[in-house]
């Protein structure tokens, strides 16, 4: 069984944030669901509590992180994300 690590980074009160939230769980539900053997592991991060990710990403919130590299930032695609947890477990 794989582990995938998926990070949102994120702020307070980021309606992209809550867009991306959401599409994220729809898609590790429905992984979990159809692909018992990708296992999703997801944080949440706020861009507020590390200086080296408000650094680098001030202006792309959210971002997500899979396995530590980007994926994406500010809007997520769940067809896209879906195939990248897919390809990395």
């Amino acid at each position: 069984m794989a582990r995938t690590e998926l990070t949102l980074v994120s702020k307070p009160g980021c309606h992209l944030c809550d867009d991306a939230r959401s599409v994220i769980e729809t898609v590790v539900e429905g992984l979990a669901r159809r692909e018992p053997s990708v296992v999703v592991d997801v944080h949440e991060v706020s861009i507020f509590d590390d200086q080296a990710l408000y650094d680098e990403h001030v202006e792309d919130i959210p971002v997500v992180l899979i396995d530590g590299r980007v994926h994406t930032f500010w809007r997520v695609d769940p067809a896209r994300l879906t195939s990248a947890l897919l390809g990395a477990s």
